[in-house]
């Protein structure tokens, strides 16, 4: 019997996982809104990646579910809702799953997995994480395009999973330290919010020293609060983690040069919260910009960068601007 896979939250993280796995040959049942329900059901589920990876699932093929209680008979639920819906959906989990379900968070910020531990102490929860983007395009399309892996906490059902992945060419790998990953991966994230104020896509926006200088700040303020809680960093990228500020304040000529797989972005990939403010949608702000504020304040360490961003994005979510130029960005979290 093939391994029973939910996933709790199918947008575009949910579907684009969940389609990787079936590819691969696992059982996979959906749980989302009725909205992508209706739409997986009229088109099919359709994965692209900018390698070149194109699969459709047809319609008839899906198990696409809006009620919680169909998640019941699963091996593995796989939970991806955005993190401000994460003790709700955790509740509702502990009223269907048996003690034997594995739970993993595939989500931004890094207290997911344990809120999902609260409420269910019965089952083995495992943080994980995706290092790459993926948009919602039209008639049930997801594409992922920028580069990264998942990565989740080691154990004998994610062994398991791995072998599902590679049908789809999807990156995975294990760690044991997923404390330091999901740091190492919210150091990365806190590009989201520089791109959804830029309103323009990734690969553009990082094309761009300005928008690259106020990602460094921000990282900057968020290293100096990990190293205060000595947290170690993970080398995610072509670059280490403790470097990425120097590299990305280089000149666009140099930091083409030298950092070209940072790059390495389809034309058409934009940040998770771009697309929540292009969908009226709340951001996940507080769980990443958020969460360095946090940490921050426990060390007694000032970070004037990520409150300047948290607020602008926090206008941006009540109708403010998400179409700064670069200098004018900049210019905005130095005020």
């Amino acid at each position: 019997m093939s391994l029973r896979v939910g996933i709790v939250g199918a947008g575009s993280i949910g579907c684009y996982v969940g389609a990787a796995l079936a590819m691969g040959g696992a059982d996979v049942s959906f749980l989302g809104r009725e909205r992508i329900a209706e739409t997986v059901a009229e088109h099919g589920l359709r994965i692209s990646d900018f390698r070149g990876l194109d699969h459709h699932i047809p319609a008839a093929r899906l198990c696409f579910y809006t009620d919680i209680a169909a998640m019941g008979d699963r091996d593995c639920v796989i939970v991806t809702v955005k993190s401000g819906d994460t003790a709700a959906i955790a509740a509702d989990l502990a009223k269907v799953l048996a003690s034997k379900t594995t739970v993993i968070s595939l989500q931004n910020g890094v207290g997911n997995a344990a809120i999902l531990q609260q409420a269910m102490p019965r089952n083995s929860v495992l943080p994980g994480m995706i290092a790459f983007n993926v948009v919602q395009g039209e008639k049930g399309c997801f594409h992922a395009g920028t580069d990264g892996e998942v990565i989740i906490q080691d154990a004998p059902v994610v062994r398991e999973l791995a072998g599902f992945f590679k049908a789809s060419g999807t990156p995975f790998e294990t760690h044991d330290d997923m404390l330091s990953v999901l740091w190492s991966k919210l150091l990365l994230n806190l590009n989201n919010p520089i791109n959804a104020l830029s309103g323009i896509g990734l690969k553009d926006q990082l094309s761009q020293r300005a928008y690259r200088r106020c990602l460094a700040a921000s990282q900057r303020e968020a290293l100096a609060a990990i190293s205060a809680a000595k947290i170690p960093v993970q080398k995610l990228t072509a670059v280490p983690a403790q470097w990425l500020p120097a590299v990305l304040s280089l000149p666009d000529l140099i930091f083409k040069r030298l950092a070209q797989p940072m790059l390495a972005i389809d034309p058409l990939a934009r940040s998770s919260m771009w697309e929540d403010l292009e969908r009226g949608r709340k951001t996940e702000v507080e769980w990443l910009n958020g969460e360095v504020i946090r940490l921050a304040a426990e060390h007694g360490i000032p970070v004037p960068v990520n409150e300047r961003i948290r607020h602008l994005i926090q206008l941006a979510e009540q109708g403010g601007r998400r179409d700064y130029r670069a200098a004018e960005l900049l210019a905005a979290i130095r005020t």
